[in-house]
């Protein structure tokens, strides 16, 4: 079976929705996501949500939020890593005969919720929850041993985070934050060493959704068009511990990045045009590049990723509706040439403990 992308939608970006409810958020992300689609609510046979009870402030949240992000009357399953996890299980589902045309959705309100003493909760009860272990530190921690591994200075992150900015800026999706200066980033205050405030990308609260299509549901509605091909994904966990080993390796980004391209039948960085990397400080964009072999700038998260936009939960989501736009055309004042496949990374956990990899392609053809 083939899995295709019929619909894409994203919120518009807020550093603070307070004119909606998260559930009025999920509502009218999903309608626009059905819309472009050309399908309705009614046509869905499954949704697959990617939501956390603590960030949405709501126990069993999915009990509250599946009816208006679209699933009244239709089969619902949850998973809590990410956004980009939801994407993994729909396609899993597509996979196997359980569904032929579905609607993903995440949502965060970053703004209505302490992230850091949510991400605190997440440490084990007897070491790193004592100790305060929030995003903030794990993120340092991560930054400092990738410093080590790949020699990554000051002056490569900070430049970074200026051109995230800079790329950010174009994207009519994203918050369109004032671009940085090169001098002014390196000057503001120590969030936890060596990270500073200035090289983590602002929290957001946003929502985002896909419609998702078999190549059955497609030849029996032509009328139909889909966006994208879902050539490959893949997705691992690393370990729970945040010792040196574990944060050097990065081994479960490795091993979704290699797991996507092996199923997309692509043999490296060089065979995509866009990768669009979920990088909330330049330290992690500086690892990543690394770890995944991207060499070419001008394939290099032209929607700016974290820095256009950062609903801490769903941002990987928001990088998937980001390269299907690349690969159907229509992404915009950031759209890149002749754009024929693009990945979408998303992270999640104690500095980046799983990693999520999905590749599109053209849907040109299809039939």
């Amino acid at each position: 079976m083939s899995v295709y992308v019929l619909g894409v939608a994203t919120h518009p970006a807020s550093l603070n929705e307070s004119s909606l409810r998260l559930e009025e958020m999920a509502y009218h992300t999903a309608h626009a996501a059905l819309d472009a689609g050309g399908v309705t609510r009614r046509q869905l046979d499954s949704l697959t949500l990617g939501a956390c009870d603590e960030l949405d402030g709501r126990p069993i949240s999915s009990m509250l939020m599946s009816a208006p992000a679209g699933g009244y009357g239709t089969d619902e399953i949850k998973v809590t890593d990410s956004g980009a996890s939801a994407l993994c299980l729909a396609y899993a589902r597509f996979l196997a005969g359980e569904s032929q045309l579905g609607l993903v959705a995440s949502w965060c309100k970053s703004s209505k919720t302490d992230v850091e003493a949510v991400m605190r909760l997440r440490g084990d009860p007897f070491y790193t929850r004592p100790l305060g272990v929030g995003a903030a530190i794990s993120d340092a921690l991560f930054a400092q041993a990738v410093t080590e591994e790949f020699d990554v200075t000051q002056e490569e992150a900070t430049r970074r985070v200026v051109d995230g900015y800079a790329r950010a800026a174009k994207n009519p999706r994203g918050i369109g934050h004032p671009i940085p200066t090169v001098e002014s980033v390196p000057r503001s205050a120590f969030d936890a060493l060596p990270l500073r405030s200035a090289q983590r990308a602002p929290l957001t609260d946003g929502a985002v959704a896909l419609v998702l299509a078999s190549d059955k549901f497609l030849n029996a509605n032509p009328g139909c068009t889909p966006l994208a091909h879902v050539a490959g994904v893949g997705w691992a966990s690393d370990s729970y511990r945040l010792d040196s080993a574990r944060l050097r390796s990065m081994k479960s980004a490795r091993t979704a990045w290699r797991t996507a391209l092996q199923q997309a039948r692509l043999q490296s960085a060089a065979d995509l045009d866009v990768v669009e990397l979920e990088s909330q400080t330049g330290y992690h964009e500086a690892a990543y590049v690394r770890a995944f072999g991207l060499e070419r700038e001008q394939a290099l998260s032209p929607s700016g990723g974290a820095f256009a936009q950062h609903p801490i939960f769903c941002t990987g989501l928001v990088n998937a509706a980001e390269a299907v736009l690349q690969v159907a055309g229509q992404a915009g004042a950031v759209q890149r040439t002749n754009v024929r496949r693009a990945a979408a990374h998303g992270c999640h956990g104690y500095a980046q403990q799983g990693n999520v990899v999905v590749v599109f392609e053209s849907a040109g053809g299809v039939r």
